[in-house]
């Protein structure tokens, strides 16, 4: 009898494994089928379910249809994906697309000008300055910014550099549009080229200037981080403009010494809210101690929440004792708003989950039990994203009581943590009838990234 029985359960757990790798397969081949057969309206909506499950497992299926297609929108809609999510692969197609313009959409070649700009494609320099030449002006703006962050840091080929001297006698010969002249100025700073920064100086200097030029080699500056600029970044501090002292603050983060110091705490007095803001901001990026007093007082009291929120990122960059007492401060008092605990209770768990991670479960727990339905939300948010063995029982528990939303992120946590020996409770959701659809793909993603099989025995 006992063997019947055994037999029984092989037979029906080896069913059970058939069907849901079954169901897996023809899930797979049904987006394969898809993007070999399918329309662009077909491949548009896979492609929006692939990035919602964060899927990479058919990159080479979309970099091969992008390389054959001649339909715009899928073309433009693959380049857009890969390009957003910074995907490498379609480096040759996108210039390609570039050079052979006069065959493409217009709306396929800016797609194709922002992707290699976003990977920063050196190989793309000399087609995107051929680009900018022709003074198609449709594509002009896109052109230039996708320069300068394709030379970026090129320095020791010499492209950086050549290319900041291309963008200057551009902007000096050409006479660009008042947009473009922006635009340049902001590709200067991505090339990170220390030639162009006397230029940039005395367009700071130039109290003449269009402020918002003034504004952008300010910001070009900060990228290039050439103390040469100090100075004059720290006389912006003072402008009677807004604007003008507001990016002047913010750009001093990458910038040492005292002036810069002072000119940043000086920030925090500003009444014009974005100088707060950019002095918090600059304050982080140093990790300026001195600066934690003003901090506290802004995430406590500052009547603008882009400001507090600003101050409570800054304190977790600084991330010394008297700014994570104030973090967990902010984060305890049930009083403060929603907002403002789950952004100090995110600072917490990414400086030291190990401490922090129980407490905000317990905070989590208390919020469901009060129906505080956004601040529980907010909890569950940051947890999933948070490393630390403590989770585990989080995991656990999502994984076997919660309903769809919480198992979903049991497996980001478990994935994350890289929680192996609940594996078997992921493998429970391949079967359909568990969670649904949704949730068996999420498990089967789940284990092709911990490496590890659908089937328990091969596993093993």
């Amino acid at each position: 009898m006992k063997k019947t029985l055994t037999l029984c359960f092989v037979l029906i757990f080896a069913q059970f494994v058939w069907a849901t790798e079954t169901a897996g397969r023809d899930t797979d081949q049904h987006r394969r089928d898809i993007l070999q057969f399918g329309t662009e309206t077909e491949i548009a909506g896979l492609i929006q379910t692939l990035r919602s499950e964060n899927d990479t497992s058919f990159d080479a299926q979309l970099i091969e249809v992008a390389d054959n297609t001649r339909n715009r929108n899928i073309l433009t809609g693959i380049i857009n994906f890969f390009g957003e999510d910074e995907r490498p692969g379609l480096e040759a197609r996108a210039i390609r697309a570039v050079r052979e313009r006069d065959y493409e959409a217009n709306e396929t070649i800016i797609a194709a000008v922002n992707y290699l700009g976003w990977l920063n494609v050196a190989k793309s320099i000399d087609t995107l300055k051929e680009l900018i030449l022709s003074r198609e002006n449709q594509f002009l703006n896109n052109a230039i910014r996708a320069l300068g962050r394709a030379a970026k840091g090129q320095h020791e080929s010499g492209q950086a550099e050549e290319t900041a001297w291309f963008l200057l006698d551009y902007f000096n010969d050409r006479h660009p549009s008042d947009e473009n002249q922006r635009e340049i100025i902001v590709a200067m700073g991505e090339t990170r080229s220390r030639v162009i920064v006397p230029f940039l100086v005395d367009m700071i200097r130039n109290e003449e200037e269009r402020f918002i030029l003034r504004m952008a080699a300010l910001e070009a500056v900060s990228r290039i981080e050439d103390p040469y600029a100090l100075d004059a970044v720290v006389e912006a501090v003072s402008s009677s403009d807004p604007s003008i002292r507001s990016t002047a603050i913010a750009a001093l983060g990458p910038f040492s010494g005292a002036a810069a110091e002072r000119a940043i705490l000086d920030g925090f007095r500003d009444s014009y809210f974005r100088s707060r803001q950019g002095a918090a901001h600059a304050a982080g990026q140093r990790r300026m101690e001195s600066a934690v007093p003003f901090l506290r007082f802004r995430a406590q009291n500052d009547d603008v929440a882009a400001v507090r929120d600003a101050s409570i990122r800054a304190l977790g960059a600084i991330n010394n004792s008297e700014a994570m007492a104030v973090l967990d401060s902010l984060f305890s008092e049930r009083r403060n708003s929603d907002g403002v605990r789950v952004l100090a209770a995110d600072m917490l768990l990414r400086n030291d989950a190990d401490t922090y991670s129980t407490r905000v479960v317990v905070e989590m727990d208390y919020a469901n039990s009060r129906r505080q339905t956004a601040l529980y939300n907010g909890f569950i948010r940051i947890l999933t994203t948070a490393k630390s063995d403590s989770l585990e029982s989080l995991a656990r528990r999502f994984i076997t009581t919660g309903g769809v939303i919480e198992s979903s992120l049991a497996m980001e946590l478990i994935v994350n943590n890289e929680f192996r020996h609940l594996a078997d409770d992921v493998r429970a959701f391949l079967d359909e009838r568990r969670g649904g659809a949704g949730l068996a793909r999420r498990a089967r993603l789940t284990l092709e990234r911990l490496g590890l099989a659908l089937d328990v025995e091969a596993d093993a």
